[in-house]
């Protein structure tokens, strides 16, 4: 697949790299979840006539990864690199003793990786980059796909490279055009349905959308037969996303995540399905592994108690839905019927993605102060609810909107009441403008 959008990022990388040539180094971390684009990103960025040197690190010894880079550095740069040097901060030092004459790209992918190879890298790094860095012109890209890890070695106020990366640029998702352009590419006569389906598997991640576009016919049977199959690449794909970030707890996490997706979602629900406390863990998941969000009735007080968690991929909320939820089917490798399950069960789980996709254009608007959704507690049942509700950017207007996937669920007579209801608690000082959003409108 070509290189899709990543206009401001692009732009951003760009001015660093001619910073970095123009003046003295500089240091951009790129981070962001497995199959987001970082590679194909640093790759784009540094399209030109000066050398780019690419290392990935890989879990191998020291000694390996260094005679590993030696040839890649000495074929990128054209130079003669000895042997004999086995540890990471002797060739580093090299390379940057050759930045003093020399104007190139250093890319190191997976760059959280040196922390089981040898966790004084991320000292030698400092210490070498610091007495280098005004001396030379290296456009250093330092990438990483395990979240939590390359926010301690660059956010952490104890770790040595602390506030010595120029930019961190934290890559997500497609926005909703761009999706949609992608999809016209390959499918020019797709409809909305298909649209709905693409972005609620991937979430607008690159590579799923690569691998979507690129093996199936994207009618939503075609990327069902994909998907939901013996040796699809999607079938342990969430495990092997968050098992390294979870460790050996990732048992728990992995069933708070699964109630979650499956719509198990307050504190109080989750503990009454496990059977334990799980306050530490929504915690964690939220601030540690930024992995769910905490959401709040739209204007209710920052402490309410009136809370829900909703996991912020896509993907993973489709995953734990249905692959963790059915791990023994899995297992047993019945895929005729996991398609069974998701098949009975998509126009439920979809309706809830175009939700998700009406909010995320409303974000990509930039037209709202406050985003959100709307619900009340009544004798522990949430009652009056509202898909919906943005605070326009002028602070004059609201809009309220109810989510259907068929024009005709819509009742109008029952959502005008809501509206009234919820115009005279919270919205009494702006113009409410109610709306119906469908597929229609997508």
């Amino acid at each position: 697949m070509k290189f899709y959008d990543r206009e401001e990022e692009l732009k951003e990388m760009r001015r660093i790299q001619k910073l970095s040539f123009e003046k003295y180094s500089r240091m951009t971390v790129v981070t962001g979840r497995r199959r987001i684009g970082k590679t194909s990103l640093a790759r784009e960025a540094t399209r030109g006539d000066l050398p780019t040197v690419y290392l990935f690190v890989g879990r191998k010894s020291e000694a390996a990864l260094c005679s590993e880079f030696i040839q890649l550095i000495s074929t990128a740069l054209n130079c003669y690199i000895p042997s004999e040097i086995k540890s990471f901060r002797s060739l580093f030092k090299l390379v940057l003793e050759m930045a003093k004459e020399r104007k190139f790209n250093l890319i190191i992918d997976e760059f959280q990786e040196f922390a089981k190879v040898n966790p004084s890298v991320f000292s030698d790094v400092q210490n070498l980059w610091d007495q280098y860095r005004q001396a030379t012109h290296v456009n250093l890209i330092l990438m990483g796909s395990v979240f939590t890890m390359m926010k301690k070695i660059f956010e952490d106020s104890k770790e040595p490279l602390f506030h010595r990366a120029d930019n961190i640029i934290r890559l997500r998702g497609f926005e909703t055009p761009v999706i949609k352009r992608i999809l016209g590419d390959f499918r020019p006569d797709y409809n909305n349905d298909e649209l709905l389906a693409l972005y609620s598997i991937t979430g607008g991640v690159p590579k799923y959308m690569e691998l979507i576009c690129e093996n199936t016919d994207l009618t939503i049977p075609g990327m069902l037969d994909y998907i939901v199959r013996d040796n699809s690449p999607f079938t342990e794909e969430g495990k092997n996303l968050l098992i390294e970030e979870f460790g050996k707890d990732y048992g728990i996490y992995f069933s708070i995540l699964s109630c979650i997706a499956s719509g198990i979602n307050s504190q109080g629900a989750i503990e009454a399905n496990l059977g334990i406390s799980v306050g530490g863990q929504l915690s964690r998941l939220i601030e540690d592994y930024s992995l769910i969000t905490r959401r709040r009735p739209i204007m209710a007080k920052p402490r309410s108690q009136n809370v829900r968690y909703e996991i912020n991929d896509n993907f993973l909320k489709f995953w734990f839905r249905y692959y963790d939820k059915n791990t023994t089917i899995v297992e047993i490798r019945n895929f005729v019927l996991l398609r069974q399950i998701i098949e009975s069960d998509y126009t439920t789980f979809s309706g809830g993605m175009l939700e998700r996709w009406f909010r995320q254009k409303m974000e990509e608007s930039h037209q709202y102060s406050a985003l959100g959704s709307w619900w009340e507690r009544k004798k522990g049942k949430d009652a009056n609810e509202i898909d919906l509700v943005g605070i326009s950017a002028d602070g004059k207007n609201a809009l309220v909107a109810e989510v259907k996937r068929q024009r005709r669920n819509y009742d109008h007579r029952l959502f005008m009441e809501k509206v009234a209801h919820i115009s005279s608690l919270l919205l009494s000082q702006f113009t409410v403008q109610p709306a119906l959003f469908t597929m229609e409108e997508m």
